[in-house]
């Protein structure tokens, strides 16, 4: 019984730091991830917040579309803030050690980043679908009160389900301590618990279920019904239609190839991917989107195009 009790008391003295295994021996050379690093995490906070300036500043820019692009590029900021400091941070210092808690609110982070994202595209979707086949009612039904109340709900459902799921998570007692990430992530904590984590199993697919597969399945059904209608109109409500639709498209593939990719990690057992394979792929759906939203958007919408222009020669 003595023993047990003292094991049990290494266990969760164990269990109270995680330690990110992937930085360990990289020498050198992780003054140029470090670098790389940096200069990305830049970019990212630049490019987003020039379109958050671009689109808050102009008042001919205050439309639901453009309003929700801007939350896109928030929810990048957002994101990104959740990991690359701490990223940077793992990359400078021997020390590659986050407390529990700190890691729970990691991923509470960057899970409700990932959840924000797809009710986002879903909220956008919804907008070019009524702006599509009501074109002449659109104003009438997106209206400012309802894209405000559309705006709310969008950031509470997922803050809601992912909060619960961390809060489940919080209060499993924690055996081991390394993880084979570079940031922390729900499903590998749960793994290393040493009590039944049933309850977060079951939880976990649900939250997979509510603020991952209902939204993308309701953007999928949206944009097969634009292209439907689009097919029975006329060449030229037909070109603005898709020129409109493509850029928000491009998008939503994006994040969803990197999200599967994700999802996929996550089911395999570690070390059974190269490590270079693991980071990569762990690493897309934070990386990318946040750089690539902004640039598809400044460079396809010449009313976002122009007024960064402005924006740019005013400064000078």
């Amino acid at each position: 019984m003595v023993n047990e009790s003292i094991s049990c008391e290494r266990k969760m003295e164990n269990g109270t730091y995680f330690y990110f295994m992937l930085f360990e021996n990289l020498g050198s050379i992780k003054y140029a991830f470090f670098t790389l690093g940096f200069i990305f995490y830049c970019a990212v906070i630049c490019f987003n917040v020039i379109i958050i300036l671009v689109i808050f500043l102009e008042k001919t820019l205050h439309q639901p579309m453009y309003i929700l692009i801007s939350c896109l590029s928030i929810n990048s900021v957002y994101g990104t803030a959740g990991f690359f400091p701490r990223l940077l941070t793992d990359l400078l210092y021997d020390t590659h050690k986050i407390s529990f808690e700190a890691c729970i609110i990691q991923t509470f982070v960057i899970y409700s980043y990932a959840s924000f994202e797809l009710t986002i595209l879903m909220l956008m979707a919804f907008d070019r679908f009524v702006a599509i086949s009501k074109p002449l009612h659109y104003n009438n039904i997106i209206t400012t009160r309802l894209l405000a109340f559309l705006i709310v709900i969008a950031w509470l459902y997922p803050t809601t389900f992912n909060g619960i799921g961390c809060l489940l998570t919080s209060r499993l007692t924690i055996c081991g301590n390394k993880m084979l990430r570079v940031y922390c992530h729900n499903y590998e904590i749960v793994k290393l618990s040493c009590v039944n984590n049933t309850v977060n199993n079951i939880y976990g697919l649900i939250v997979l279920i509510t603020t991952i597969f209902i939204p993308l399945s309701f953007i999928i059904y949206t944009y097969v019904r634009i292209i439907i209608i689009c097919q029975r109109s006329t060449r030229e409500f037909r070109s603005k239609a898709y020129q409109t639709c493509i850029p928000h498209i491009i998008i939503l593939l994006n994040f969803s190839v990197a999200v599967f990719c994700e999802l996929t990690l996550s089911r395999f057992v570690n070390g059974e991917l190269p490590i270079a394979l693991n980071v990569v792929i762990s690493l897309e759906f934070i990386v990318v989107p946040p750089i690539v939203n902004p640039i598809v958007y400044g460079l396809n919408f010449p009313d976002i195009r122009k007024k960064i222009r402005h924006l740019i020669k005013a400064s000078k």
